[in-house]
């Protein structure tokens, strides 16, 4: 276990123990605890017992929720379904980690950042000759030579998110997790993804292959990295949304 995740746990431990009476006081039944959907994906989430989860992203949400004193429960939930059950409304939903756009911002409530991103860069097999630094982004998405691997729903922020609409650039569309597509790769399905640095060697890890079997791809135009927030159905109180934007710190 690296240090960074022992730390994350022994933080969040100590805060549940801190909460846990807080908590326990205001929960009257089940139903009335916000459920806070999440994915793994270290290092911004990792599930190390049932319902604690600890990471770059979750640790702050999981402070904050508790420092307010506001029922909630994890529960595992596909990517792909996080932002259709925020959109559907049909309760009081959140999730965390997720980028701010404008489509987002139709449905979803936003809290204040939670954590910055460094910058976004490419990931590709180290055998990969095609992929090297030093290029733009742009100049490597019109490069039709190279495959590029997206998630479906995802924002990679707003930059590049511009640049893909506008150059259109040859995609393979995915919906599944980080893990699967770091597969993809090996298998040749495409030559690169966009991850923040942040989060590639945790992915690797998590993988079971070694950060030796793959490259980071540095562009020179990548802009600082987005901030992450935690979303929420329109069902979640203005209030809540408020409760929890006091407990989390201001980046800087």
């Amino acid at each position: 276990m690296d240090l960074f995740l022992w730390r994350c746990m022994k933080y969040t431990w100590q805060s549940l123990a801190l909460g846990v009476g807080l908590i326990s006081s205001t929960i009257v039944v089940a139903d009335n605890r916000i459920a806070i959907h999440y994915h793994e994906r270290p290092p911004y989430m990792t599930t190390v017992e049932d319902g604690i989860v600890v990471g770059l992203t979750a640790t702050p949400a999981t402070i904050a929720f508790q420092s307010a004193g506001i029922p909630h429960r994890w529960i595992l939930t596909p990517s792909s379904r996080q932002l259709e059950i925020i959109k559907r409304n049909q309760g009081r939903h959140c999730s965390i980690g997720w980028f701010k756009n404008r489509e987002r911002e139709a449905y979803a409530k936003y809290s204040k950042p939670i954590y910055r991103d460094k910058p976004t860069i490419g990931l590709a097999l180290a055998s990969n000759s095609k992929m090297n630094s030093g290029h733009s982004i742009e100049e490597t998405l019109r490069d039709k030579s190279l495959r590029l691997l997206v998630k479906s729903g995802y924002s990679y922020g707003t930059y590049i998110d511009k640049l893909i609409a506008e150059v259109q650039p040859e995609v393979l569309e995915v919906t599944v997790e980080n893990i699967n597509m770091l597969l993809m790769l090996n298998v040749d399905r495409a030559d690169y993804f966009f991850i923040a640095e942040d989060e590639a060697e945790g992915l690797i890890n998590a993988s079971g292959f070694t950060v030796r079997d793959y490259k980071y791809i540095h562009f020179s135009d990548a802009p600082p990295g987005d901030n992450r927030y935690i979303i929420c159905s329109q069902q979640v109180e203005d209030g809540v949304i408020s409760q929890l934007n006091q407990w989390i710190p201001d980046i800087p």
